[in-house]
């Protein structure tokens, strides 16, 4: 595996920006999902996109690619399409699954999604898993890579009956280290604010909802994603603050526990991510396989002339896979 940034495009921040705003995503046409909505052990619903063939398509593959998004993610970001793209050219099965409340529709229940939502991923992927005769190679996406590597951990051997691989990408798996990065200077202007912009809207929605779920002029205030969490995550997922929450669900601490084929991405140029916390070699087991290029942003990975493409980040992915 191998990933350069073009000469054009230097720095973490610039290859962060520019991936989701200005690099081609899909060669000829945008990906057409078709959406399944599936109902929740607890009675809510999360939405599920699948990827659209032409009827002309070759015989189904042997494999069912499963994304996970980030924070605030979707079927139509930027890294969802670029592998949908990707499938579709290479005849796999894709399908991005939402969190509750990213499909564009409020959720039912008092709650959310988080960082370690993994007996979530787990009823999930058991469903993939009963729904297709394929392989099923589950790849999550920052937030999402982190879940599913916590997913990976409590579940053990026993993954392996469900998933053939997993695959993190640009994860926060110290979530304290992670939280903290990106709540300062450059972060907290651009990306930080970004994320509240959206975040709040829901938080306030899901207040509607259920009248004195959590402090409206707390949350209001929250100034950082710390702040945010304290005041709605943690709570309402049953964590006792921010620290519980951040410490219980980082995935880092627990890698040595994965029993199945997992690929840990991590670029040192990442602005949400210090380089000083990614784990080392000898802080995993022998089923991870760390990846850690010195650029490509937070899942960036733009590569060729200007404006750039999206190809490099799924084919160095589907490369990891092939080899297994």
């Amino acid at each position: 595996m191998k990933y350069n940034a073009p000469l054009w495009l230097p720095g973490g921040n610039l290859q962060t920006i520019w991936a989701p705003l200005f690099a081609k995503r899909y060669h000829t046409s945008k990906p057409v999902f078709r959406r399944e909505r599936w109902t929740t052990p607890d009675g809510d619903f999360v939405d599920v996109d699948f990827l659209v063939f032409h009827k002309s398509r070759l015989a189904k593959n042997a494999l069912q690619l499963v994304m996970f998004h980030g924070l605030e993610g979707s079927s139509q970001s930027h890294y969802c399409e670029s592998f949908a793209d990707y499938a579709y050219r290479n005849n796999l099965d894709f399908a991005v699954v939402h969190f509750r409340g990213c499909s564009g529709t409020v959720n039912l229940a008092p709650r959310a999604y988080h960082s370690g939502d993994f007996e979530e991923i787990a009823w999930i992927l058991q469903r993939f898993k009963i729904k297709t005769k394929s392989s099923v190679i589950a790849i999550g996406v920052s937030l999402g890579g982190n879940a599913l590597l916590r997913w990976a951990e409590e579940f053990g051997k026993s993954a392996s009956k469900v998933v053939k691989a997993v695959v993190a990408v640009c994860s926060p798996i110290d979530l304290a280290a992670g939280g903290r990065h990106i709540g300062v200077g450059f972060n907290k202007i651009v990306y930080t604010r970004r994320f509240l912009n959206t975040m709040k809207p829901k938080a306030l929605l899901k207040l509607k909802q259920y009248p004195g779920l959590f402090d409206r002029e707390a949350l209001l205030r929250a100034h950082d994603l710390h702040s945010f969490d304290n005041v709605f995550t943690a709570p309402l997922h049953g964590f006792k603050n921010t620290e519980d929450y951040w410490k219980r669900c980082s995935a880092k601490p627990y890698l040595n526990q994965i029993k199945i084929p997992a690929l840990v991405i991590n670029t040192k140029n990442d602005p949400f991510i210090p380089v000083a916390c990614l784990p080392r070699a000898h802080e995993v087991g022998q089923w991870v396989r760390l990846w850690q290029p010195m650029q490509g942003g937070h899942v960036g990975f733009a590569a060729g002339p200007y404006p750039g493409h999206l190809d490099e980040l799924p084919i160095n992915v589907m490369q990891w896979i092939s080899a297994l």
